[in-house]
């Protein structure tokens, strides 16, 4: 074989073996090209994996504080509840109590002040009924029912109902000169309120009037 042919079979093999190694190097660099984007893909997953935990632990963790705060809410409410059925609960039977000892009250008041006119069994009677109302009015207090009669106070229409008005320049205007009725509280609940009079600054023809009377 001549020698240029042998030269040409030669680098023939050289070149060969050098087109082999670029194709393995390029193999390699394109299976660590893969590599690193799927490491980089999983690296991705699994942070996203993560912050969706995070994000449903945190939701989890505000649907517990909520139910938590409406459970206590609840027991709070249920309890005012019971609390306010068992102060309240009686609410009609006390108004109609109070009614009822009105009405006592208005009899006893109805007797002479001299009672040794009045015959032994009806001094008896009168007597047994003053017994009767100072045991009821001490049963309102143990049972915290109260007694509003605001005679001479400022007028509260919180608890207080003005029937009418009475001129007069012996009391500002806007105070209580007289109650026709009692009113009551049951613990911190109006029961019923008083009825009362209050008092109004007298018109300039009133109080002329009243001079004129004077004179006379």
């Amino acid at each position: 074989m001549s020698k240029s042919k042998m030269s040409s079979n030669k680098d023939n093999i050289n070149k060969n073996s050098s087109d082999e190694e670029n194709v393995k190097i390029d193999q390699e660099t394109d299976i660590k090209a893969v590599n690193v984007d799927k490491n980089s893909d999983e690296d991705i997953s699994i942070e996203d994996t993560v912050e969706n935990q995070k994000n449903e632990i945190q939701e989890l963790k505000d649907q517990l504080l909520r139910s938590l705060a409406d459970s206590e809410n609840l027991r709070k409410r249920t309890t005012k509840e019971i609390a306010d059925a068992k102060r309240y609960s009686h609410m009609s039977f006390v108004r109609d109590l109070v009614s009822s000892v009105d009405n006592l009250q208005r009899a006893l008041k109805a007797v002479p002040d001299d009672k040794s006119v009045l015959s032994e069994p009806v001094k008896n009677l009168i007597i047994g009924l003053e017994i009767v109302e100072k045991e009821i009015i001490n049963t309102f207090v143990k049972h915290n029912l109260k007694e509003i009669s605001p005679l001479n106070e400022k007028f509260d229409y919180n608890f207080h109902q003005a029937m009418f008005e009475v001129p007069t320049t012996e009391k500002d205007p806007g105070y209580v000169v007289e109650v026709t009725q009692k009113g009551y509280l049951l613990h911190d609940r109006l029961v019923r309120p008083a009825m009362v009079g209050i008092s109004k600054k007298p018109d300039e023809k009133s109080m002329e009037k009243s001079s004129d009377e004077k004179k006379i």
